[in-house]
């Protein structure tokens, strides 16, 4: 579901074209021998959605052709869904334009849709649950495609996460185990579970020391315990990473109970999938992060057909 707030396309930087340009340079680095063969006759090609799903990535499919000359003619909005055969867009241009970008626009719709698709699935299965907290991805993206990753996420009606380690400062078991370590060779002596517990209220100040009173901090937890010295440190987000269903009820009713008079969210992460996150949905969860609505997720297929003239 597109966003009704207005086109989200408004959100995405400007570099997103120069990543655009490096994908068609990466496809076409020298010379274009299939594209000598059909020469610059003016054509155009349908855009055929040919599987079930949401269509998103409009901005970069458009943005692929921009960049050589072509116009694209949308015949559904972003965020619908469709069967097959749906004439989604029409592409118009030089031909040899047209077909040297065929592959790499197709290839971003595809990956783009398939995980709007999935997000929508899973805020739709979760919705139907009754749970109205917020499904969010994570930041398990693939390198240079983040923007479209995220983008789809946002497409399919679910919360993009923190974009890079710049966007929320997020105090996982290893920085809380560095830290522990660090004071733990300082004193002259091993970490230990204690050491760990003393570690999350030094994390949680120097982190907002530098990130100041805009940057929230997310502290990752094993235990309750750990979540109530992380909540009375400041902690804006207690992250119960790798519980039980049974484990996350009761933690998170306990916290929001025994901590009612502190403002914070509980996040649940840790092998959340489309089969089991509704075991994990509960009142007090504020929020389930996953990355199988992006890592993974399979394609929308379209394919792009030159029209006989």
């Amino acid at each position: 579901m597109a966003s009704f707030y207005g086109d989200l396309q408004h959100l995405l930087p400007s570099n997103y074209k120069s990543l655009v340009s490096s994908w068609l340079e990466e496809d076409c680095p020298s010379f274009d021998y299939g594209g000598f063969v059909v020469g610059e006759s003016p054509s155009e090609a349908k855009l055929l959605g040919k599987s079930k799903g949401v269509v998103a990535g409009v901005p970069f499919f458009n943005e692929v052709f921009s960049q050589l000359g072509c116009s694209v003619e949308w015949h559904i909005h972003e965020g619908s869904s469709i069967t097959p055969i749906t004439h989604v867009a029409t592409v118009r241009g030089p031909i040899r334009k047209i077909l040297l970008g065929e592959r790499v626009a197709l290839n971003i719709l595809a990956r783009c849709s398939g995980i709007a698709t999935k997000a929508s699935s899973l805020v739709s299965a979760l919705r139907d649950n009754g749970w109205s907290g917020t499904l969010a991805g994570t930041r398990k993206t693939t390198p240079g495609f983040r923007v479209v990753e995220k983008y789809g996420i946002l497409v399919g009606g679910a919360d993009p996460h923190r974009h890079d380690l710049s966007a929320m400062t997020m105090l996982k078991d290893n920085h809380i185990w560095a830290c522990a370590n660090n004071r733990a060779a300082d004193d002259g002596g091993a970490s230990s579970v204690n050491s760990v517990a003393d570690a999350i209220p030094r994390a949680v100040k120097a982190a907002k020391a530098v990130g100041g009173f805009a940057t929230k901090v997310e502290v990752e937890v094993r235990s309750v315990e750990e979540a109530e010295v992380a909540i009375e440190a400041g902690a804006d987000v207690i992250m119960l990473d790798n519980f039980t269903p049974d484990g996350v009820r009761s933690a998170a009713r306990k916290l929001k109970e025994e901590q009612r008079g502190r403002s914070f969210l509980i996040e649940v992460s840790g092998g959340l999938n489309e089969g089991n996150a509704a075991d994990y949905a509960c009142p007090d969860v504020d929020i389930l992060s996953t990355s199988s609505i992006h890592q993974g997720t399979g394609i929308v297929d379209f394919s792009l057909k030159v029209s006989l003239r």
